[in-house]
């Protein structure tokens, strides 16, 4: 079966986010001023071959932890849908 997996990964809550700090300020200059604590982070698309939806969730689970994510910066959520 095919499936589609979609992941964001996202920085720490924790730890600064420069990217959304400077998204964040550059909001107040367009007049968008209640838009405030913005992170920006990654979505990714891909596409598994599995047996069934469990080992799909666990291949993608394992290319999150191990490739996709930095686990000391970044969390990582995700979906699969079959395709």
């Amino acid at each position: 079966m095919k499936f589609r997996a979609e992941i964001d990964v996202m920085p720490l809550d924790a730890l600064l986010d420069p990217q959304g700090k400077a998204v964040t300020g550059s909001m107040k200059n367009i007049g968008l001023d209640s838009i405030e604590n913005v992170r920006i982070g990654r979505h990714i698309r891909l596409n598994v071959v599995a047996s069934n939806e469990d080992e799909a969730k666990k291949m993608v689970d394992e290319a999150c932890e191990k490739l996709l994510s930095n686990q000391i910066m970044e969390s990582y959520s995700f979906s699969i849908h079959e395709d």
